[in-house]
């Protein structure tokens, strides 16, 4: 078929003795004309000379009406077929082709699914806030403040948060999980923050001794007698766990269970100690600066937490940079670099080789961890001094902050821990007994 512009010139057309059927010729000539119109009187030459030599050129292009459609080489596949490679423009459309599109069957799925689509909005972090009754208690040391959640009546839950955070911060998220919120109907949750840690609290006097492990530790009975508290069950994570499980050594009886989240039950080592001491340098000097927020974020997330949960990563630093008072901050770090070693171990007291005054902690305990913490390593020692009658070590996978991060496996864990201690029945996932 002649070339036009790189391609070829397909014809159609009626003559006198095709009865009005199309005419297709091809030829190979490898020139090529010089205009379009030279190629479409070469391609009219030859179909004349081999049909009818009487029909003109304008007979051709003109008496069926239709045009010579210019086919391109890229418009052919391998095996010379037109490739339909053009959308049709909308003036295109027929009548018929209205229709044909309007008879066609709709798919009722789409419909179906479009309105089995229900928007869940996430739950809102203050939420906890707002349903707690907020008392400050006077100690020793200072006051405390302490948020009540649910009826005082019922059995008590005594929270403790970990460095840099408050009650809301570390506790909002997880107690407003559906599955918590059912549980929490048989229980009031006792919030303690440490003093001058809660959100928006004024710097704390310069002549002020803040209290150490230990004190934080006493403070805890200040609030037992304060709401007529018998027994309670300690929740701690980080440094509220290594607060909780001091008060437990030292009352043993106020104590019925606990569930501890990346407790350290001995002394800081020398890079804790030294990179906290700086961090508690910077605070009360250049406040909050990005060294400390990062180290914050490694003792809470690990390493790469923006490749988990990048929304969440943001949640926290923000209120590292705007929630937290520096000064205070600093001197709760302070605090607790210079715990002690809880001086717990596994054999009982009186055996060859202990120390006198070595003891574990006799209420059951369930010692949490995640598995890309940092702090795994400590929960496997404190797990080791702890009596394997009464205590369960767990490592969940996929997390660092296992509040945050795997709030549904750690309150599934927690009931079963409650419900096998007979402090909770059955419950399914709606708060609704099972």
């Amino acid at each position: 078929m002649p070339q036009a512009e790189g391609g070829y010139v397909s014809l159609e057309g009626t003559g006198v003795n095709n009865n009005g059927q199309s005419i297709y010729q091809s030829t190979t000539e490898p020139t090529g004309p010089v205009s379009v119109f030279e190629s479409v009187k070469r391609a009219i030459g030859q179909v004349v000379g081999a049909g009818n030599a009487h029909d003109s050129d304008s007979d051709l292009l003109n008496g069926s009406g239709r045009q010579p459609v210019i086919i391109g080489s890229r418009d052919r596949d391998k095996t010379g077929k037109t490739l339909n490679t053009k959308m049709p423009s909308a003036p295109a459309h027929t009548a018929e082709e209205a229709r044909l599109l309007g008879t066609m069957p709709v798919d009722p799925m789409d419909d179906i699914e479009l309105r089995s689509v229900q928007l869940q909005f996430p739950h809102a972090r203050g939420s906890i806030v707002d349903s707690c009754d907020q008392r400050r208690i006077t100690t020793d040391k200072g006051e405390i403040l302490v948020a009540i959640q649910g009826d005082t009546s019922k059995p008590a839950i005594l929270t403790y948060h970990d460095l840099g955070l408050n009650y809301a911060t570390s506790f909002a998220g997880f107690f407003n999980f559906p599955l918590m919120r059912g549980l929490l109907e048989n229980f009031c949750v006792y919030h303690v923050t440490a003093p001058g840690q809660e959100e928006g609290a004024p710097t704390l006097p310069e002549d002020y001794i803040y209290p150490t492990m230990d004190d934080l530790a006493n403070q805890l009975q200040f609030v037992l007698s304060q709401f007529g508290l018998k027994s309670v069950i300690g929740f701690g994570i980080g440094a509220g766990a290594n607060i909780l499980a001091r008060f437990a050594l030292a009352h043993p009886d106020k104590v019925g269970a606990m569930c501890l989240i990346n407790c350290v039950s001995t002394q800081s080592g020398w890079i804790e100690w030294g990179y906290q001491s700086f961090n508690a340098r910077f605070l009360r000097t250049k406040g909050m600066t990005q060294g400390v927020i990062d180290y914050l974020m490694w003792h809470h997330f690990g390493r790469n937490p923006e490749e988990r949960n990048h929304d969440l990563v943001q949640v926290y630093k923000q209120h590292f940079e705007r929630g937290v008072n520096p000064t205070n901050l600093a001197m709760l770090i302070n605090s607790y670099i210079h715990r002690n070693d809880l001086n717990i171990a596994r054999t009982p007291p009186g055996t060859p080789g202990t120390e006198p005054s070595a003891a574990t902690l006799k209420m059951p305990i369930m010692n949490i961890t995640g598995a890309l913490s940092p702090h795994v390593d400590d929960t496997v020692t404190f797990n080791g001094r702890l009596d394997p009658t009464n205590s369960t070590w767990m490592k969940i996978s996929d997390c660092a902050m296992v509040l945050e991060e795997q709030p549904a496996k750690l309150a599934e864990a927690f009931r079963l821990f409650l419900q096998g201690e007979g402090y909770a029945g059955p419950q399914s996932v709606n708060g609704k007994p099972e």
